[in-house]
């Protein structure tokens, strides 16, 4: 066994138990820093499959930016157990069908998985995933998509500025 392999392992591992740790944990705050393992997990993961920008990116605004954003909101709110509403019947139930047909669609994406293991993608190996042919691609055949996001991201901004502006 490689010790990709078993970083492989660990980091299947790690995530599967941090991830049942955010449903099982009672205080959101415990949730929020399981949910910020399983983010570093999966950083683990581009790792190993050489996607080193995307490693880093999902560091940085998932795990950073956006966990500590979650983590301020619930400490600001004060939750706790006496103000939660107690749900009925019904939506429980709801939320087990619901559920029940999330965990379908999973078992047969599973098992149509299998018919993609034969095939490779067409990239050059090793090379998958580097900086360099994400951003020789970004700015030669994906320019003005690129650009036309760059303005939508600029015009939210300045609406945001707006709404939130006092009057």
């Amino acid at each position: 066994m490689s010790i990709t392999e078993i970083l492989f392992f660990f980091l299947s591992a790690l995530a599967i138990v941090s991830a049942i740790m955010v449903l099982v944990s009672k205080n959101p705050v415990y949730s929020v820093l399981w949910l910020v393992a399983v983010f570093f997990a999966i950083s683990g993961h581009y790792i190993l499959l050489n996607a080193q920008f995307l490693a880093i990116v999902n560091m940085i605004v998932y795990a950073g930016a956006i966990m500590v954003l979650f983590l301020f909101v619930i400490m600001l709110m004060n939750l706790n157990a006496q103000s939660e509403p107690q749900k009925n019947m019904w939506m429980k139930l709801a939320g087990v069908i619901s559920g029940g047909c999330f965990l379908m669609v999973l078992v047969s994406l599973v098992r149509q998985a299998n018919e993609l293991t034969n095939k490779k993608a067409l990239t050059v190996e090793g090379n998958i995933g580097l900086i360099k042919n994400l951003g020789k691609v970004l700015f030669s055949d994906y320019v003005v998509p690129f650009e036309i996001t760059s303005v939508l991201f600029l015009s939210a901004m300045v609406g945001a500025i707006v709404i939130g502006k006092k009057d």
